[in-house]
């Protein structure tokens, strides 16, 4: 059995109020290496926050995170941007590209605070790009490019870092049905490529690709139960 990338141990994220608002509540969930895991819930279900938490965006009020055995789950500002820079990929439902920068550099901005050389970044951007189908787009800007490209080059840009874990928040959300369709054969790939990948999403055509499904309700995290036919 391949060794866990994410290991959640009773995981809880709360918000002071008045009233004090308990969005993740005791989450237990790991996530092994090479695994494609879809996280389900409707609208205020706790999927977000528990995104941000995957992603050392926030903080825990309380529990344990550890990413590829180490314990993330009290580390100051600092080191979390460290860590979540250099193993964790992001992939968004707005692409958040620079519309006035080619394609290239947007992928190789995502490495600019990796200490990564110049020369290194261009190579892994162009590496990027080509597995992402988009290397003879380059030196083009997002504004010409459409919408699933575009989130093709936002995939690219968090595949140059070399991630652990490629986190996914809704992303065919602002995609028409042949892009989706697209970017989910895509992840398919890089499923079967051996990455691993945890999907949020409240679309169940999306969360059927995966693996494994699990499901947020009320800020707790439950298995999907598949109906049988």
């Amino acid at each position: 059995m391949s060794e866990p990338v994410v290991e959640l141990i009773g995981l809880s994220r709360s918000f002071p109020g008045p009233p004090e608002v308990l969005a993740v509540r005791g989450v237990d969930l790991t996530i092994r290496a090479g695994e494609y895991v879809s996280i389900v819930g409707p609208s205020g279900s706790g999927k977000s926050t528990l995104l941000h938490l995957l992603g050392l965006l926030d903080q825990p009020s309380g529990g344990t995170y550890r990413l590829d055995g180490d314990d993330v789950s009290a580390l100051p500002e600092r080191r979390r941007s460290a860590v979540r820079g250099s193993r964790i990929g992001f992939v968004f439902q707005s692409f958040h590209l620079l519309p006035s920068r080619t394609v290239i550099d947007n992928v190789m901005l995502s490495m600019l605070y990796q200490a990564v050389p110049r020369r290194e970044r261009r190579e892994r951007a162009l590496e990027a790009l080509s597995r992402v189908g988009l290397d003879h787009r380059r030196e083009f800007t997002p504004r010409t490019l459409s919408g699933g490209e575009r989130q093709r080059v936002a995939i690219a840009r968090a595949l140059a870092g070399r991630p652990s874990l490629l986190l996914a928040d809704e992303p065919t959300g602002n995609l028409d049905r042949a892009n989706a369709s697209g970017v989910l054969e895509l992840f398919d790939d890089l499923h079967a490529g051996g990455l691993t990948l945890a999907v949020i999403t409240h679309d169940d055509e999306v969360s059927c690709r995966a693996d494994r499904r699990v499901r947020m309700t009320d800020g707790r995290l439950a298995p999907v139960r598949e109906e049988v036919a």
